[in-house]
């Protein structure tokens, strides 16, 4: 199905490669642009009092994490993937309520005493309710504020108007209403009428009513595992609901009983036609004896002649945009065929010998009967020549009328010569065009490729683009059939990268610490289970560790090469923890760099056009 996300980019990032995973497509729409603040000028104290910091997104970990470097005050997160996230940034106590703010109320009445010290909440500016358990002193602080849009963003507005939705999420009471109130300024209320939303809580799902979607969904728990499996039990596309799913009821009257019509229907149509077909066949056959010669040996070759392929089934796309790009690609390439076409036509008529002129001819001729008319009308050598003078004067003029025909001749052999100079003038400039339109073409298809590597998606449609460029070069087809093995599947992006880094590291940095000591091993273990390490970028010394956190800066930082190749240098035990993260990362990398050789393949051939 088609998912469109609602959450901030780095959430919504996440959310898509597991949604991906599960052999689903993801919509991005961000409705929030996240800022980190400033912490206020006594956080520093009241976090060095408190006995734990409470937590309630994501997000409030990152802002914790940026405003203070102490990792060793106890977290208590609102759900695993805050608690996750928590230990990935290097907090060493973390501990999940699996749940929302009540369950995390009660696990702080569980495992904490209100005689031990204050606790901090870390929260956004807007938060949905307040986490004060009973007896405790609790004091919140705004480090992040959620910034709403102030459109719909594009995609989702593309994505509704192409009626390219099957499904829609929502994490919070704040963005389902957001989402409705910029879909309906948009006017695009009646495109969710195909779709159904999937909320994290019925109080997410209480404003998606003012929405006429197909069905509205509330998780039982409000977790994203819960939602993602909700999204798997929605029925695909194509198939019709047993069942109303909505927790609310939809705002939009129940659509008009469909009348049947009687008739023959599409079976009854069908035989009939087959019927009509045979009569037609038998009548042809049996007056076959009758027919003209000509149309009998039409019909026996007709016979005997291969049998006609089926038509190919029609390709099915998911999307308009992605028909609208392939019809516009498919055009750009008829019309470089076409202009190819005409070059190699025009140097041909270039190359081709000069056909004779008739005035040429005809000149010729009459240069030829004039020099051999005074030989013919001469007298014998022998004989003594009278005078005549009336044959000096026309022997005069037939030689003025000779000098000016071989001046005609001259500058008609200097026009033929300058109409081929032309012509071998044009041939070239239509073929610089040609070879200049072919290279903007591959261009704009290496850009669709590099596009395609940073969206976990196969690319071997893209790929296809090529083939048309491959025939008459080399190296372009060395490259292409150099990304032809991850065509198919695609490849990791670095975003996905990311997110998988820290798991990796942590248990990267457990093996290393372990060795065969049981003090060691067990330490091993327990690195294992708690991540703790150091980040940032100016972690010294050449530890596992400290290689480690400078990696992790090159990723966050876009430099997935340096990341690559830290991570390479780390000791020989940390191979089994970073095989296959290492893996991905290079078949991204080796993609990368194939993708921009052939766009500098391009450059350099659009600049020879030129």
């Amino acid at each position: 199905m088609r998912v469109l996300i609602t959450r901030p980019e780095r959430e919504a990032t996440t959310l898509a490669t597991a949604l991906s995973q599960r052999g689903h497509a993801a919509v991005i729409a961000p409705l929030f642009r996240l800022a980190v603040l400033h912490p206020p000028d006594d956080f520093a104290a009241a976090l060095a009092a408190c006995q734990a910091v409470l937590l309630t997104s994501a997000n409030g970990a990152r802002a914790l994490a940026e405003a203070s470097e102490q990792r060793s005050t106890p977290i208590f997160a609102v759900g695993d993937t805050t608690a996750a996230t928590a230990e990935g940034l290097g907090f060493t106590s973390v501990t999940s309520a699996s749940g929302d703010g009540a369950a995390l109320g009660e696990l702080v009445r569980q495992r904490l005493d209100p005689k031990a010290g204050p606790l901090v909440h870390v929260s956004g500016v807007d938060v949905a309710g307040e986490i004060a358990p009973e007896g405790f002193e609790v004091r919140r602080f705004a480090l992040y504020e959620a910034r709403e849009a102030e459109a719909l963003p594009d995609s989702a507005r593309a994505a509704l108007g192409a009626r390219a939705l099957d499904a829609a999420t929502f994490f919070s009471p704040r963005a389902s209403a957001l989402f409705a109130r910029l879909v309906s300024e948009a006017g695009l209320a009646d495109a969710c009428r195909s779709v159904a939303a999937v909320a994290i809580s019925p109080a997410a799902a209480e404003p998606l009513s003012a929405l006429p979607f197909k069905s509205v969904v509330a998780a039982p728990r409000p977790t994203r595992q819960a939602v993602l499996d909700e999204i798997d039990r929605l029925p695909l596309p194509g198939v019709q609901e047993p069942e109303t799913m909505s927790d609310t009821p939809p705002s939009s009257p129940p659509p008009p009983p469909v009348h049947i019509r009687r008739g023959l229907g599409f079976i009854g149509a069908f035989m009939t036609g087959i019927v009509a077909a045979a009569i037609v066949l038998i009548a042809a056959v049996g007056s076959l004896p009758y027919w003209p010669k000509e149309l009998r040996l039409l019909w026996h070759r007709s016979v005997v002649a291969e049998p006609v392929p089926p038509p190919p089934p029609a390709p099915t796309l998911d999307t308009a945009a992605l028909d609208a790009a392939k019809r516009e690609i498919n055009q750009r390439l008829d019309d470089l065929d076409k202009r190819v076409r005409a070059a190699a036509t025009t140097a041909a008529q270039a190359d081709r010998p000069p056909t004779a002129d008739p005035a040429i001819a005809e000149l010729r001729g009459r240069v030829d009967a004039l020099e051999s008319r005074p030989a013919a009308t001469a007298p014998a050598a022998s004989a003594p020549a009278a005078p005549n003078p009336e044959a000096d004067k026309d022997i005069a003029a037939l030689k003025t009328e000779i000098a000016s025909l071989h001046t005609s001749l001259q500058s008609l052999g200097g026009s033929v010569d300058q109409i081929k100079a032309a012509a071998n003038a044009s041939g070239a400039a239509n073929q610089k065009a040609v070879a200049g339109a072919r290279a903007s073409a591959m261009i704009g298809i290496a850009a669709r490729l590099g596009a395609a590597l940073e969206t976990n998606k196969p690319f071997a449609a893209d790929l296809a683009l090529l083939q048309p460029f491959i025939q008459d070069d080399a190296k372009l087809g060395e490259l292409s059939a150099a990304l032809l093995p991850a065509a198919q599947s695609g490849v990791a992006s670095r975003a996905t990268l990311a997110a998988e880094f820290p798991a990796m590291a942590k248990a990267a940095l457990a093996d290393d610490r372990a060795d065969d000591s049981f003090g060691e091993r067990l330490l091993g273990k327990v690195k294992g289970v708690v991540s703790l390490r150091r980040v940032g970028p100016d972690v010294p010394g050449d530890s596992a560790e400290a290689k480690l956190a400078r990696a992790e800066a090159a990723l966050e930082g876009g430099d997935l090469a340096k990341a690559v190749e830290l991570v390479k240098s780390l000791p020989p035990q940390t191979q089994r923890a970073t095989a296959a993260w290492l893996g991905r990362a290079e078949a991204h990398l080796n993609a990368q760099r194939t993708v921009d050789q052939i766009a500098a393949h391009a450059v350099s051939l659009l600049g020879a056009a030129r």
